[in-house]
């Protein structure tokens, strides 16, 4: 099976190097002596106090740095050509921002670029893209199509005319000494989420800006907001699943101020609307973090308002556990975490799909044997193979509780029956119920004329994030499959060598295994 390509995990203790680069590049920021000089000296470090005032509209300007990426070990050529291009043709004072240029310094792979920029959003469609779409009302930005990629573009004037609060961050008698753009950003860097997306990125000068102590949490591994956590989230109450998607991703803690504002605040969620509540559960679950998401979602409180039955589930399953590692449930999440990352997704439709098939078991235990083959159906594409793969006998099948029937009978007489059976169990409602059936598609019919091949051994990512039924097919059944398995490297290895097998001949049609 393809391993898709992963990043250092900073979810365990950050590497030595990764630490000697950040704390390289805060000695130096400790070194550089003030200076005001505009974009081309770039803004220095702000001597006096390094108290960080986060009153809405109160400036620090001794908490304001900035740095050369390069001494973080960051350079022109880790941006994108897609990014790279849009920033070249803004002309004007542009820069990379938020996320991305925290993963940078992660040394992680972005979820994506955004970039923002001096320019209005009508000059940027008048004037440098004018096929690209202005979407968005609450924060209109510019949709640019480059190089295959959508690059999102925003506005510095939009940000400051429309983003709630902007009435509050004025320019004090204390910054009538700075330039503009230290002001500009500034102003910007008071507008965002968390202290951590606060940073700007100019790589043509190699420069990264932090005015929040940005860098400063990277090191502690928090995430802190930008203004106090009550205010932020009461003005954004989505920010609520950022800050758990962000430390779920990267394995930060919260703040102590910010975990309290959580807590007190959790039920908020519920005022934000479906679409925009949806969009934020996919990037928790579809990222290779859903494990990780799940869990923070139950310490907080939010997984009895956004998933109850697996908020029920996990409740009555951990009442004489310390640890939920070894529930099927964080099993299949992990599983599926192992084969995505942030620049590696999977469609909207998949996460559903597990959690829709894990509901169908707890409400419908079945013989773990028959789940093993229901994986493998999805996974190979055919019952010839799946029987094939089964009488291999790599590893005994994982018993679960409340999932499986216990020990698996050594013999089931009425194996396809039973695989048949589990499919029509799969009841799927809401949003994506068409997707997610298509995915179940002929699964509870006559097994022996099933034939969903993909023709290919490793994930294809492109269909995988476009939700193609056969991609998603493919990785659900792997993800199962792994999670019946004890020894799950072994059975890996075994897979790939039966489905190129499988994709070389026809196998006989036998009814059941034999062992």
């Amino acid at each position: 099976m393809t391993t898709p390509r992963r990043r250092a995990d900073p979810s365990s203790p950050p590497s030595s190097r990764l630490l000697s680069r950040l704390h390289f590049a805060a000695s130096a920021l400790q070194a550089l002596p003030y200076s005001s000089k505009k974009e081309g000296g770039g803004m220095g470090v702000r001597k006096g106090g390094s108290s960080f005032d986060r009153s809405p509209g109160v400036a620090d300007s001794s908490s304001w740095r900035f740095f050369d990426s390069r001494a973080a070990g960051i350079s022109r050529e880790a941006i994108p050509r897609p990014a790279l291009a849009v920033l070249q043709k803004l002309k004007r004072k542009a820069y990379l921002v938020g996320g991305c240029v925290r993963d940078l310094l992660l040394n992680r792979v972005p979820k994506d670029f955004d970039v923002i920029t001096t320019a209005s959003l009508q000059q940027i469609k008048k004037n440098v893209f004018r096929r690209c779409i202005i979407i968005g009302k609450r924060f209109p930005i510019c949709q640019v199509n480059m190089l295959g990629n959508k690059i999102e573009v925003s506005s510095f004037g939009t940000n400051s005319n429309l983003a709630e609060g902007s009435k509050d961050i004025g320019c004090s008698k204390k910054l009538e000494c700075y330039n503009e753009g230290d002001i500009l950003l500034w102003q910007n860097s008071m507008k965002r989420d968390f202290t951590i997306n606060g940073l700007f990125f100019n790589p043509f000068n190699s420069m990264i800006y932090d005015y929040v102590n940005g860098v400063r949490d990277i090191r502690k591994n928090k995430v802190s907001t930008v203004i106090p956590a009550l205010v932020s989230f009461d003005e954004d109450p989505a920010r609520i699943l950022r800050g758990l998607r962000i430390a779920a991703r990267l394995g930060f803690e919260f703040s102590s101020e910010t975990s309290a504002a959580i807590r007190e605040l959790y039920g908020s969620i519920a005022l934000i609307g479906k679409a925009r509540l949806i969009m934020e559960m996919d990037y928790l679950l579809s990222y290779g973090a859903a494990e990780s998401s799940l869990r923070l979602l139950r310490k907080y409180g939010l997984l009895d308002i956004l998933l109850p039955f697996q908020a029920a589930y996990l409740t009555n399953q951990m009442k004489d556990k310390s640890n939920d590692r070894d529930l099927m449930l964080m099993r299949l999440l992990a599983n599926l975490d192992k084969l995505l990352s942030a620049d590696r997704p999977c469609h909207s439709c998949l996460w559903p799909a597990l959690l829709t098939f894990h509901s169908a078991l707890v409400n419908h235990p079945q013989d773990a044997q028959v789940i093993r083959a229901f994986g493998a159906l999805m996974y190979f594409g055919s019952w010839g193979s799946t029987i094939n793969f089964l009488n291999q006998d790599i590893v005994a099948p994982t018993p679960f509780i409340p999932e499986t029937l216990g020990p698996s009978r050594s013999k089931l007489d009425n194996l396809m029956e039973q695989t048949s059976n589990l499919a029509s169990l799969v009841l799927v409602s809401g949003r994506e119920r068409e997707r997610v059936l298509r995915i179940f598609n002929g699964l509870d019919s006559d097994l022996t004329s099933y034939q969903e091949r993909k023709g290919m051994h490793g994930i294809d990512y492109k269909l995988l994030k476009n939700g193609h039924p056969s991609e998603v097919r493919f990785v659900l059944g792997k993800v199962i499959m792994d999670t019946m398995s004890e020894e799950l490297p072994c059975a890996s290895t075994a897979y790939d060598q039966l489905n190129k097998q499988a994709n070389l001949d026809d196998l006989p049609d036998r009814s059941h295994p034999s062992q």
